[in-house]
């Protein structure tokens, strides 16, 4: 995306956005995948051993080549408060199942009038120097994502796309499925017509939608069902098949 397109500007285009996920603790691998050609980067801070330290390594590393999303390790305000002023470009908020879980997510992410987001020095702010600057653009540039993962908040997700702010919708089809009583089945019909109805909901209401997926042919055809948020495998994946792909070349 062109330097001056702020990702959540992006998530509202035409073209689909495809990233992976961060996990492994290592600004190193973020900036060697920034190069790669990625739209974006989910950094995951709920299931990943990425501490504060790790995420602000992270952040300096990939971003300003690539877009970075935090998934928070849960829907606190503290949690959100500290990816924010490490500089996120916004969060990804875990386990979203209410309308009224969504509205607290978007007030903690978003400053005074539209928000209750506090005030602190950090990263994002230039560490203070350039807190007036980016007081004035915060609300304007920062996503506010909510995952969908358990099927309480797919019966809901009409009400939860009700809720003003909310910038997309993001799928975790591997927990759905365990929801279910079907964990990792994410081919089974009835995890699939949760994904469908979701779907269907965010296209009515014209809001972003993405999933995650290990498959890059699946990938491609949720771009063609309309999805144009895509987390396509994890770092640590990537560097495992990648390793045995070139092991067993080696090895004939």
């Amino acid at each position: 995306m062109p330097p001056q397109t702020s990702f959540r500007q992006a998530l509202r285009g035409d073209q689909p956005l495809v990233g992976t996920v961060l996990t492994l603790p290592s600004a190193a691998v973020a900036e060697v995948l920034a190069e790669v050609g990625y739209d974006w980067f989910f950094v995951d801070g709920e299931h990943a051993p990425l501490g504060i330290d790790a995420l602000v390594a992270i952040l300096q590393a990939a971003q300003h080549r690539c877009p970075c999303l935090v998934r928070v390790p849960a829907n606190e305000e503290a949690w959100i408060k500290r990816a924010l002023d490490a500089g996120a470009d916004g969060i990804i908020a875990p386990l979203v199942n209410s309308a009224e879980t969504a509205r607290q997510v978007v007030a903690w992410s978003k400053y005074p009038p539209e928000g209750r987001r506090s005030v602190g020095g950090g990263r994002a702010h230039g560490y203070g120097r350039t807190f007036d600057r980016y007081l004035q653009s915060a609300n304007q540039r920062i996503a506010v994502v909510v995952q969908i993962e358990h099927v309480e908040g797919a019966r809901a997700i009409e009400a939860i796309l009700d809720v003003a702010g909310l910038d997309a919708v993001f799928i975790g089809p591997y927990d759905l499925s365990g929801s279910l009583g079907k964990p990792g089945q994410i081919d089974d019909p009835d995890v699939q017509a949760y994904i469908r109805d979701i779907r269907d909901a965010c296209l009515r209401r014209g809001k972003p939608l993405g999933i995650f997926t290990a498959d890059e042919e699946a990938a491609r055809a949720y771009i063609d069902q309309g999805f144009v948020l895509l987390a396509v495998g994890a770092d640590a994946v990537h560097l495992g098949n990648a390793a045995e792909a070139s092991l067993a070349r080696v090895r004939g």
